[in-house]
């Protein structure tokens, strides 16, 4: 798996993911299709990223309201 990491480095992955899939004449090309069609962002889908910036909220909430009370802003 790693073995030509250093090769791949070298080579820009947009100039391979052109390379590889060359359009047929004729045919529209892939910027005009669209990539967002599939719904996904960073291999996720709405729901998952939905999931994983409410997680991220709740532990930013958890965080500042110990912050507050170790500082002594607020109080019980």
């Amino acid at each position: 798996m790693f073995d030509n990491l250093r090769d791949e480095s070298d080579n820009s992955f947009y100039d391979e993911d052109e390379a590889k899939f060359q359009p047929a004449a004729g045919t529209p090309s892939k910027s005009t299709l669209g990539r967002s069609k599939s719904g996904r962002m960073m291999g996720m889908t709405a729901p998952q990223r939905f999931v994983i910036v409410f997680m991220l909220m709740i532990v930013v909430c958890i965080l500042g309201s110990m912050c507050l009370l170790v500082t002594g802003k607020i109080g019980f």
